[in-house]
């Protein structure tokens, strides 16, 4: 027996040669030869004229993409099955770019990153494509975010409130609410003339089922598109699926409509990119993720945006969430998405644990827009409850000691643990807004201070039953007025006066 060696580098010359041979006759420019493939990716000699983000198609109708343009190779990752690509296959160039279809057709349906339906009801016939990939709107396309976009939840559309053309990032560990805050933001866009799209990276397929479900029970799919790409999906679908999400909503933006896209997660695209990059060998970075993952999701959240009213005053809001470890958001994706984004929701697992729901942390949470996205007569109602809500944790903490508190921490200690109480709200629940202002009216103004903290919310359910029958001029005038004049304000605090009297605590 004779010991041969014989290194990689002298089979992969022969192989080239052969190839080569065998490839004389074809035009390199518009064609290419499969070199080698493997782990979803295939290297091809040719495609010399191919351009960076083209779709390449491959033997038994499979595509991909070409993502590096090398010296003496292309490096393609795979849409389809590894399996039916073989060394030596053609591969012939396109000319497009990644496109999916848009439009009104795709409404109540699910399909993939590609545009191909996964609910077996049939084919879709859209009229319109839209590359993937497109530039987002310059400086002068825009104007400034100044209308609400309401989510239906009293902590965020009275602390965090978002406008439409927004960014605001929701953050957190897992299992802490972050999909319910979007689920219950879809289900509050019902008659309000926005078309939502939300894309599910990298999930279980059972999870993105029970989302659909829900989204039909409360008739949301109506104005719904769902883009799946599960965890069994190949990474070149998951890093796709939020870029054909925002092409998707982008074709009601530019059609002077209002688009909210939800990306649920970016930290899983952001494995699925560093997976392909890995694998094209590109030089790996920080936590081995390639360079330019920071430029990844700044191109994909620019493209939110509230365009001007020459180019029809249409919007895109976006709403990108990201899990983080052990509630550590100074990681490296968490810190690059809050720097793209213009706010974030953060979610706490301690306060999700305690009961407290939406678990939302007021101190770290924040909206850039602020006020400018909200009505009057809901920052006439919240002028100081921030402020109260942190003297409250602040006073709480140290009230656990035992000391004796003086009257006026008292005082913070009673309002604060009902203003913490009337927050809470149930999941699938979104409230109208002229309903929150009710609400958060009796607690702002104490009218809750005599009330015992776990009637809080008997109070507030009976409340508002009792002024939809006794006086529901009220919340009309708030919905169409969106302040509280004096003579709105007087009517609310007579009414909240008259039920009170009613009202049996136990």
């Amino acid at each position: 027996m004779f010991n041969v060696k014989i290194s990689p580098d002298e089979v992969s010359d022969v192989l080239k040669e052969e190839i080569l041979r065998f490839a004389q006759s074809i035009d390199v420019y518009d064609s290419g030869v499969v070199l080698q493939v493997g782990d979803g990716i295939a290297r091809v000699h040719g495609l010399e004229n191919v351009m960076s983000g083209e779709l390449v198609e491959f033997p038994n109708e499979v595509y991909g993409v070409a993502l590096n343009l090398e010296e003496d190779n292309v490096g393609c990752v795979l849409l389809g099955e590894e399996r039916l690509v073989k060394e030596g296959d053609i591969v012939k160039r396109t000319g497009r770019e990644v496109e999916v279809p848009v439009g009104d057709e795709l409404l109540g349906r699910v399909i993939n990153p590609l545009g191909q339906p996964l609910d077996g009801k049939g084919g879709i016939k859209a009229q319109k494509t839209l590359p993937v990939e497109r530039k987002a709107p310059g400086v002068v396309e825009r104007q400034p975010v100044n209308e609400p976009l309401y989510t239906g939840i009293k902590a965020i559309d009275s602390m965090i409130p978002i406008g439409k053309g927004q960014r605001e990032l929701i953050i957190g560990d897992r299992q802490t609410g972050k999909t319910a805050i979007a689920v219950d933001t879809i289900i509050n866009q019902q008659g309000k003339d926005v078309y939502c799209v939300y894309v599910a990276i990298g999930q279980k397929g059972s999870t993105v089922a029970r989302i659909v479900e829900t989204l039909q029970k409360y008739g949301a799919m109506d104005y719904t598109v769902v883009i799946s790409a599960t965890a069994s999906d190949p990474s070149p679908l998951q890093y796709l699926a939020p870029f054909a999400g925002a092409a998707i909503a982008e074709h009601y933006r530019d059609t002077g409509r209002h688009a909210l896209v939800i990306y649920d997660d970016l930290t899983k695209h952001a494995w699925a990119y560093r997976q392909m990059s890995l694998l094209l060998r590109r030089p790996p970075g920080r936590e081995a993720y390639p360079g330019d993952i920071f430029y990844l999701h700044s191109r994909l959240l620019e493209r939110a945006a509230k365009l001007s009213d020459e180019l029809g005053g249409g919007s895109l809001t976006a709403f990108p969430i990201v899990e983080t470890h052990e509630g550590d958001i100074s990681t490296y994706i968490p810190t690059n998405v809050i720097s793209i984004t213009d706010g974030q929701i953060y979610l706490e697992p301690g306060l999700f644990y305690s009961g407290i729901r939406p678990a939302i942390n007021v101190g770290i949470s924040v909206s850039r827009v602020g006020g400018a996205a909200q009505i009057r007569a809901m920052r006439q109602v919240t002028r100081s409850l921030r402020l109260d809500l942190a003297r409250y944790r602040e006073v709480a903490a140290f009230a656990q000691f035992g000391t004796e508190l003086d009257r006026a921490t008292q005082m913070q200690l009673i309002r604060g643990e009902r203003l913490q109480e009337i927050l809470k709200q149930e999941q699938y629940n979104p409230m109208p807004v002229e309903r929150q202002v009710v609400s958060l009216f009796a607690g702002t103004e104490g009218y809750l201070d005599d009330i015992p903290v776990e009637a809080v919310r008997r109070f507030e359910k009976e409340l508002l039953q009792f002024i939809e029958g006794k006086n529901p001029k009220i919340f009309t005038e708030i919905a169409s007025k969106g302040e509280l004049d004096e003579e709105v304000e007087s009517e609310l605090r007579t009414a909240i006066e008259e039920f009170k009297k009613g009202f049996k605590a136990q």
